[in-house]
């Protein structure tokens, strides 16, 4: 692990009706390809207990792989960038805090300057610090 965000309770996004998320961001060295990361983190989720519901609705756990190495893919499973991490505050604020100048491989802008031009809501409240052992991410990440 090469960083990890302090945890942010975040207002749910698109269905409204359901209890609070609590989210962070992580930063991982990956040798191998995306599509055997996003095994990896479905695989994850699986072992946690996730349920299938329904699109933005209740669940245990969600793993989602923002960027690998600044690679751009359109058209297969995962699509990186992330296609709507430029829009959501419960990532670009943990994201802002631990590598507060990663640029968007295709927007071009900092996390700082996506997250500043975002509305206040839905928010994204932090919680706490890094959790303890978590290494502070290196200048310029």
């Amino acid at each position: 692990m090469l960083g990890v965000s302090s945890f942010y309770r975040t207002d749910p996004v698109g269905f409204a009706a359901q209890p609070h998320f609590w989210n962070l961001v992580a930063k991982v060295r990956w040798t191998g390809s995306a599509a055997a990361l996003l095994r990896l983190t479905q695989g994850i989720e699986r072992a946690v207990g996730r349920t299938a519901t329904f699109r933005n609705g209740p669940r245990e756990i969600d793993v989602d792989i923002l960027d690998l190495g600044r690679e751009v893919r359109l058209r297969r499973d995962p699509i990186l960038p992330h296609p709507r991490m430029t829009q959501r505050r419960f990532v670009l604020a943990p994201l802002s805090e631990i590598a507060p100048g990663w640029r968007h491989p295709v927007a071009r802008a900092t996390a700082q300057d996506l997250l500043a031009a975002l509305p206040e809501r839905p928010r994204a409240t932090r919680l706490s610090s890094r959790p303890r052992g978590s290494a502070a991410p290196p200048p310029g990440s």
